[in-house]
């Protein structure tokens, strides 16, 4: 996959997509049986040198409230993902995120980031919100 349109045109077909937009996608990833929704945002960037990137995430909870050292915690302990904070609605939420250069992405690597992403946002969304489902 060498571009964004690439990825959009991947999902579309796998995906009903929620927001498509010309450089954001976003769907709801059916988990545990579709018992549970997350939702997954898709959106390009480009680096200081010009180089795209693809970054996918989910949100997993608003940040008020939440323990800043654990949070720096998980982050060293992932060998995949992040956590970021971005505004939804103008409040700041706590999101897991990978980014992958376009270049090293092919339609295998994003659904395994997809699968991936998606449920262990979920998870930590359950841990967060004892058991509720938000986002």
């Amino acid at each position: 996959m060498h571009s964004f349109e690439e990825v959009r045109s991947a999902l579309q077909v796998q995906q009903a997509l929620r927001i498509d937009d010309p450089y954001l996608i976003c769907f709801d990833m059916a988990i545990d049986g579709g018992k549970r929704h997350q939702g997954m945002y898709l959106a390009e960037l480009e680096g200081e040198d010009g180089r795209k990137f693809l970054r996918i995430s989910t949100p997993i909870g608003a940040i008020a409230g939440m323990d800043a050292k654990r949070c720096l915690r998980f982050n060293w302990e992932q060998r995949m993902g992040y956590l970021a904070v971005s505004d939804l609605d103008g409040t700041p939420y706590l999101h897991l995120c990978e980014n992958r250069p376009y270049e090293l992405l092919t339609a295998k690597e994003l659904q395994r980031l997809i699968d991936e992403i998606g449920p262990l946002g979920d998870r930590i969304e359950k841990v967060m919100s004892a058991g509720g489902d938000a986002l």
